[in-house]
């Protein structure tokens, strides 16, 4: 066998999300780009802020020396405190740079946070439906994924989280807005979580983190809010990208950030700072460090991501689907009308249309549109959902 026998197994267990865009792509050649209607990859589609063209220009004209060469593991100096700042009020927890590491995406800053603070054997609580890679990151450390089941509306099911917990237990991941549901954690939630999580920390004898995967904090809609989650625990860490917020996906430039009320924070960051370092990121991309350092704050346009929403949650439900309308992100996870929802996928495919199976999200019966597409596919799709759905729902 040419490569381990754990990346065979994976191979063969790819992600769906993947597989689907592939298909995708097969298909766009064979009936034409135009009459293919594709939400399987969550890559945004809208261009980045005006604003970060003009920065990226004037680096490009006035580099200053070094611009290109190795820093800090951790970041630029100036690129972390405008990072802590922007947090600090955010979180409404005094930040500073030394509690940030720029890392390559929210990817790599989770790979970081997992490699810092995973034993073999802990385990990593996450809600069910859930990002898959997660089990992967995870996996990398030796640890392992422990996925937990959410309430009817996707919220944290508290009972749940508790009753999964161990000696085992490092750390609770959550992703909020979530992917794939759209689901906001409300304040209460969280505080709730907070709760337990100190509880179990003190019955445990050590800390178990609350580590918070953000990269769709400022992807909301209808004035949603993201409660912040340092507020609700002082064990938290965060990871984030600019991959949705400026829609700069292709550059992998992020962050961790931890709470500077952790105990034992100075060894904490210098974990995170070496594990940075022997994972081979070594450092952060050095030219979207000085760009995104000067752009805090600054975000796309949501509105067309809001209407597409609106046209396929309008379609959706008018073809008799069942679902949660997202709060934020740019996905909705409906109830599939029959258990198997890999065949009902399938059978979208023979419309040209291409959703990726729940069961690639740990929860099998859903299925996942993501909107972050041209409103022509959006709008385009419709009708083959109504065919659909007229024959699954009939009155």
């Amino acid at each position: 066998m040419p490569v381990a026998k754990k990346i065979a197994e994976a191979s063969r267990h790819s992600s769906w999300i993947r597989q689907m865009f592939e298909e995708g792509t097969r298909l766009a050649q064979v009936h034409g780009r135009d009459r293919v209607f594709d939400f399987s990859i969550g890559n945004p589609n809208l261009e980045p802020p005006g604003e970060f063209q003009r920065v990226i220009e004037e680096l490009v004209r006035d580099p200053g020396p070094g611009l290109h060469g190795y820093m800090s593991n951790a970041g630029y100096p100036e690129t972390r405190a405008a990072v802590a700042c922007h947090l600090a009020g955010e979180q409404g927890v005094s930040l500073g740079p030394e509690n940030v590491v720029m890392t390559c995406g929210a990817g790599g800053a989770l790979n970081v946070i997992f490699k810092a603070i995973l034993d073999p054997g802990d385990e990593v609580i996450v809600p069910l439906p859930y990002f898959m890679e997660y089990e992967s990151y995870v996996d990398n450390h030796g640890g392992v994924l422990r996925p937990v089941p959410t309430l009817p509306d996707f919220d944290l099911d508290l009972e749940r989280t508790e009753a999964a917990m161990s000696s085992k237990t490092r750390a609770i991941l959550i992703n909020s807005p979530n992917n794939p549901t759209g689901r906001i954690y409300p304040g209460g939630s969280l505080e709730g979580l907070g709760a337990l999580l100190k509880r179990k920390s003190e019955e445990n004898g050590r800390m178990i983190y609350l580590v918070s995967d953000e990269p769709y904090r400022r992807i909301v809609f209808d004035g949603a809010q993201v409660p912040p989650v340092m507020a609700a625990y002082s064990g938290t860490i965060i990871a984030s990208s600019y991959s949705k917020e400026l829609s700069l996906a292709g550059e992998r430039i992020g962050y961790v950030a931890a709470d500077p009320a952790i105990p034992g924070i100075e060894e904490l960051m210098e974990g995170l700072v070496m594990a940075n370092r022997i994972l081979g990121f070594v450092n952060a991309p050095a030219l979207m460090q000085r760009a995104v350092g000067r752009l805090q704050g600054v975000g796309v346009d949501v509105a067309p991501y809001q209407r597409n929403r609106d046209a396929i949650c309008r379609g959706l439900a008018e073809a008799g689907f069942d679902f949660f309308k997202p709060q934020g992100a740019f996905y909705v996870f409906p109830r599939t009308p029959v258990d198997d929802d890999v065949a009902f996928c399938r059978e979208m495919l023979e419309h040209l249309v291409l959703v990726v199976p729940g069961s690639g999200f740990g929860l099998a019966g859903h299925f996942r549109v993501a909107f972050c597409v041209a409103p022509e596919v959006v709008d385009g799709a419709l009708p083959a959902f109504r065919e659909v759905g007229a024959k699954y729902f009939k009155t």
